[in-house]
């Protein structure tokens, strides 16, 4: 059972969550988290296999996979359309799906991932957030989450296009809280700073030992560091919100530009 602030959340009524990017990172700790709380979890991703992994492994929770690409919006209004009954009132939105790719500098820079970067980061959380939204309008009760950056904040070199699909992540999240006035409806938008997850092999397309390197010499963030203040927040009264909440290592200070080593 956990506690949050002194109120036991163990003996409650489960509430419905629904994560993107629930395959790895962030999403992967937030569906273990909301699951082992007694939360019914929706698992989405686009690798069936690693949904399949998490399903198993939280076998003895509640929780249904979908598995579609955030980036096809006809995929996303599809599958979501296609919740079971007993799934289909979602009180919580994790907007975990997203990813960074390279670090060269907008000379050398592709073009393909940039479109890669925004279709995800970007379209992606949009697709998502307005097929779901509905039914919390409905209810007049919900908490949506979106998965930003301190790169929305502060830039750093190579993180061009990164930095700005997650500006726009930020700003979307105070405009849709503005737009749900009178809703019941709660943003957060939250903004990790340098962390530990399969996001840096990712935006080294594999090349792990480069990717490690990142980390070498401080403690960066982990997964469940995120996911454990996304828990919080989404346990706090409901006349609580959270606009904004940046985190970084103790060892960092802004977007990579000071770094304890």
């Amino acid at each position: 059972m956990f506690v949050i602030l002194g109120k036991k959340i163990g003996d409650k009524v489960p509430r419905i969550v629904f994560i993107t990017g629930a395959t790895s990172g962030f999403g992967r700790e937030c569906a273990k988290m909301f699951a082992k709380s007694g939360d019914r979890v929706i698992i989405t991703g686009r690798r069936e296999e690693k949904l399949k992994e998490l399903q198993d492994e939280l076998s003895e929770f509640e929780t249904f996979p979908l598995s579609f690409d955030v980036r096809n919006k006809e995929e996303v209004q599809k599958n979501i359309a296609s919740l079971p009954s007993d799934f289909r009132d979602i009180d919580i939105l994790i907007n975990s799906a997203g990813l960074a790719l390279g670090l060269e500098l907008t000379p050398e820079a592709l073009i393909e991932d940039w479109e890669q970067m925004i279709d995800t980061n970007i379209k992606g959380l949009l697709y998502v957030t307005k097929a779901v939204l509905p039914t919390m309008i409905k209810r007049k009760q919900g908490y949506i989450f979106n998965l930003g950056s301190i790169a929305g904040s502060w830039p750093y070199q190579g993180g061009n296009v990164y930095g700005a699909t997650k500006a726009f992540v930020k700003q979307f999240s105070y405009n849709l809280r503005t737009d749900l006035r009178g809703t019941n409806i709660r943003v957060s938008n939250i903004e990790p700073g340098a962390a530990k997850t399969e996001f840096s092999d990712v935006r080294f397309k594999g090349e792990t030992d480069k990717a490690q390197k990142v980390y070498d010499g401080y403690d960066p963030l982990v997964a469940t560091d995120i996911a454990n203040l996304i828990f919080t927040l989404a346990n706090l009264p409901e006349h609580v919100n959270v606009n904004s909440l940046e985190v970084m290592p103790t060892a960092q200070t802004w977007a990579g530009l000071h770094i304890e080593k």
